[in-house]
Order: structure tokens, then sequence, then C-alpha cells
């Protein structure tokens, strides 16, 4: 408890620390420690995100309602109402812990606790990191249920968020319970290499320190950075577990004062080793739509070794590791007494629209499989940014084409698409836009989506309209070709000849007969006669029922019209 005699000796923590020492009592870990213990690792992470007091009290307290008897409405009465709606959305989230659908189901509960505060989805984030550490004692099957849930939903959520080291932490802890045999492998096959590279980049460190220097550039650090194993898999199985392909095994980063001087250290770099041709990526000019910046290069270094070098501000660093957290700020209010800390949210509310819109999209998904499909290509796939004609930013998945962004528009637009231009020259519908691709729609009216876009669109909304309307059509057709009938029922005495003059009815009437069919009831007495035909008009109808009447022996007569 070091950490917590350090912080909180007195005040909100202190407070929120004893409430839930007190809740949970004697209950232990699954590795045997108290519980407490968990609830503290939380809340340190939480203040390492710099979240502030409010947020680290929530975390202390994130478990009490839901393992504890105490109600959230205990929380309120001790803490306030921000303190119980954080734990409210916290609580909410663990009662779906494993469930039948935990990838969608437990997602949906996240999005919809988070669209209120973000916060919830921070402190959860730090939860799920804590519980890792203790993966190791749950039964198999759990085990591997719930590092599955931390790969595809959790980190994939904290990189969206900019969180890159929580990301890649939970990706690292979740890979040998999920891959275990190619966990043992990759480890095995990297550790040289890791070894060997690490001494290569530390070579190299103080040739980059003399060049910058000599260029009156005075960086804050140059360290290396070895790549994740399970980021390092997913690379390798794109090619062939060719490890030789794999050039940023061990990267050189170089952090700087000022954006000014990452481009001239870049000059530098590029001045003593010669570039990689086609590996020089800007991430300061075109930034990641998860907010990462940097400039990326490989160069041909000592020994002609080739060598991935990044490049960025103290900034930049700072806010690639934190991600969002990075961005939500504290404003330091002093008075007299005390220094107080207050809740800012997002210096720019445009660094949260894509909550909004995947809340929007969780609420329109038909199903499970429709939302986890949307998931994986329009939310955790990487994303472009192509503007309309008025210099709007659109953000769509990498691979989308005009159609995709014509429905991201309306889907009328979508809907009446019969061309593009992209950059002020005509391009195919099926095109790949590119980031800072300038996209204007032709749309004439009354015209219908090609069966043929659900090829190359990309996006689930755009499929979703394209399905929609297709569907509607063929309802349509369907509704033509089925020929409405006139179904006439006669009911009579029965007699032999009856039904000859029934259908001489018909005849002389020139009403086309489809289907007749005649059965008498148990008794024998009384004798039916279902007669379907082609539909006149409402004035021969009533001709035909007045005739039929008039049969001697009818006793009934009736007609409705089906399909």
């Amino acid at each position: 408890m070091e950490w917590i005699e350090k912080t909180a000796k007195d005040g909100l923590i202190r407070r929120a620390y004893e409430f839930a020492d007190r809740a949970h009592g004697d209950i232990k870990r699954l590795r045997g420690e108290p519980y407490i213990d968990h609830c503290v690792e939380v809340a340190k992470y939480v203040s390492d995100w710099s979240l502030g007091e409010t947020a680290i009290a929530a975390a202390l307290l994130h478990d009490v309602v839901e393992d504890t008897e105490y109600t959230l409405e205990d929380i309120e009465k001790e803490f306030g109402p921000e303190i119980a709606s954080l734990v409210d959305g916290l609580t909410k989230i663990e009662t779906m812990e494993y469930p039948e659908k935990a990838d969608s189901e437990s997602l949906r509960k996240i999005l919809i606790s988070s669209a209120k505060d973000l916060r919830i989805l921070l402190i959860k984030l730090a939860d799920r990191l804590s519980n890792m550490g203790t993966l190791e004692f749950l039964p198999l099957e759990r085990q591997k249920k719930y590092a599955w849930e931390t790969a595809e939903i959790y980190a994939p959520l904290a990189y969206r968020l900019g969180m890159q080291k929580l990301s890649g932490d939970l990706e690292d802890m979740a890979f040998p319970f999920i891959y275990p045999d190619e966990y043992k492998w990759l480890t095995e096959e990297v550790k040289d290499d890791y070894s060997e590279r690490q001494k290569y980049a530390q070579k190299v460190v103080p040739i980059v320190m003399k060049a910058l220097k000599e260029h009156k550039i005075e960086p804050i650090s140059i360290d290396s950075r070895a790549k994740r194993y399970y980021s390092l898999y997913k690379k390798l199985l794109r090619y062939d577990m060719d490890m030789s392909r794999v050039y940023d095994l061990v990267a050189l980063r170089i952090v700087v004062q000022t954006v000014e001087e990452c481009y001239a250290a870049l000059g530098v770099i590029h001045q003593l080793w010669q570039p990689m041709p086609n590996r020089f990526k800007d991430y300061i000019a075109r930034l990641k739509p998860n907010g990462y910046r940097s400039l990326h290069t490989t160069v041909f270094a000592l020994d002609n070794k080739i060598l991935e070098i990044q490049i960025r501000t103290k900034e930049m660093h700072e806010e690639n590791e934190l991600g969002i957290a990075a961005h939500w700020a504290y404003q330091q209010v002093k008075s007299s007494a005390e220094k107080s800390k207050k809740w800012l949210g997002v210096k720019d509310k445009s660094e949260m629209l894509w909550m909004e819109q995947l809340s929007n999209w969780q609420k329109h998904a038909n199903d499970e499989d429709d939302f986890l499909e949307l998931l994986k290509v329009d939310f955790f796939k990487d994303r472009i940014f192509v503007l309309t004609p008025q210099n709007d930013i659109i953000d769509l998945p990498a691979g989308a084409t005009p159609v995709d962004f014509a429905y991201r528009i309306h889907s009328d637009i979508g809907d009446n698409c019969v061309g593009a231009k992209v950059n002020g020259k005509i391009a195919p519908l099926d095109y790949e836009l590119q980031t800072r691709d300038v996209v204007d729609i032709i749309t004439q009216k009354n015209r219908k989506p090609s069966e043929d876009w659900l090829r190359f669109v990309k996006t689930s909304l755009a499929k979703k309209h394209i399905r929609e309307v297709l569907n509607e059509d063929s309802r349509r057709i369907r509704k033509k070709l089925i020929v409405p009938q006139l179904e006439t029922k006669i009911a009579n005495d029965d007699r032999p000849g009856y039904l000859k003059e029934v259908t001489a009815v018909f005849g002389e009437m020139k009403i086309n007969i489809t289907f007749l069919q005649s059965f008498t009831d148990n008794r024998g007495a009384l004798s039916s006669v279902i007669v379907r035909s082609d539909v006149p008009s409402p004035d021969r109808i009533q001709k035909l029922m007045v005739r039929l009447k008039k049969i001697p022996g009818t006793k009934e007569a009736n007609h409705k019209i089906s399909r």
C-alpha cells in the first residue's frame, strides 16, 4: 500500500480507499492477495493517466456494488452523484463478464456507459489490465475467452483511443493464452534477433547524437524500441513468417523539442544514411485516426543494415503513449486554502465523434454478427480522411469507395449515385479512395443502387442501405408476379348436375376458371364448390354472384380476392 500512503494521506482518495477496504473485507483474489490490492492497482493506473481524484476514487470503488453488500445509494450518499455515476457505469459493464456472446454484448454495454463519461471506459481498461495479471489462475476455458475478449475488444479500443502502450500491453498479455504454441515459437525464434538488434541500435545512438548536435539539434532522448510480440506475430502472418522482411523489429526513437526540429532531424538522418525507398511516413502532417503523430523513416544505417527511425516531440511521445488520456485535462484552481482540480473533458469534441458514431451504429445493427462485422470494418480498421467539395472532412475505413462516401453523406445520395469525381476527374465507383482525395458525387433522380455495388463497398452502412433497396425492389417484383385470384364459394343442396350449372355461369360470363374443388359435408346433405378464377371488374363480380345465387338449391354464395 506504499502508493496509497504516498498519494492519499487524507481527503477523497483516502476515504475511497478505506471505504473499499472495509467493503471487500477479507475477500482474496485468485492468486491469494487481498482484493483491495486489485482496486489499488486499478487506481494507480488511473492516476498514472492523470484522470484526477474523482476517477481515482471511482477506480478504488469500482467493484464495491458488484461484489459486496453495499449499494449504489451508499456510494452516492458517501461520495456524491458524480462518483456514483462512474461506479454505476462500471458495474453495468461488470455484469457482462462471461456471457454467451461476450464479444458483442459487453462492448454494447461499454459503449452505452462510456458515451455518458469516457472515464468509465478508461477505468474499465485499467481494470482489464490489472485482471490480465491473474488470468493464469482462471480455468482454461475462461482464460482463452477472457484473453480473446481482451485482444479483440479492449486492445483495439485502447488503440482507437490513441493509448498505444496500453493496447500493446493488453495484446501481449493475451497472446500466450490465445496462441500458446505460436507464442512459444515466436519468443524462442526472435530472442537472439531482439538481442542482436538492440545491441546494434545502441551502437548507432552515439553516431546519431553526434550528427544532430553538429546541426545544433539537442535531442531530449534517443533510445531503442523493440516491436511487441503480438504485433510482430500479426505482421509475420502477412509476410509468410519471413523475419527478414520485418524492418522495425527494433526501431530507434528520437525525441526532440519542436516540430521544426523533427523535420530538421529527419534531414540530418537522410544526409547521414541512405533512406529506403517508399518507407517514409509523415504522421505529423497526416496523423493517424487515433491521434498518433510521428515521423517514420527506414534507412540503410551502419554496416548497411536496415534500421527504422521514429522522430517526434516530447508532447507527441506522451500523447502516443497515453492517447486521449493525455488530452483530457485538469484546471488547477488556486485558493487561499488549497489547490483543487476540475474535470474539463476533451479539448476538442471532434476527438470523440467516433464514440457517438459507434453508439449510433450499434443501435441500428440487426444482430450480433452484423455488429461485430461493423466493428471490424468500420471501426477498428485503418482509416482514411477524404474531403467534400466544401472541404468537410469525412472519416472512412481504408479501401472505401465513392459509393461508401456517398452513403456516409446521406442515404438518398447513395441510392441516387450514378458517378463520382475524385480530385476533379471522373473516377469509377469502385475506386479505392485515398486520404486527402476530394470527392464529388454525381446523382440522378429516381436511380437505384446496383447489386454489383455489394461486391466492392467496404462500410456496413453502405451495404445495409443497398440491401434494403434491393430487397424492397424484390418485394415489389414478387408482388407484381403474384396474380390476384377471385375465390368464390357456393354451398347448395347436394344434387346431380349442380357443378355443371356453376361452371356454366362462369363460361357464359367468359370468366377463366383456374381452380375448382367440390366437397360434401359429413352427413352428405350439403355440397360446397370452391372456384378460383381471373378477377373480373367489380360490376361483373356482382353480376356473377347474382347469377350463382339464382341457381336452384344454392344456400350460400360469397367471394374474396386472394393472392
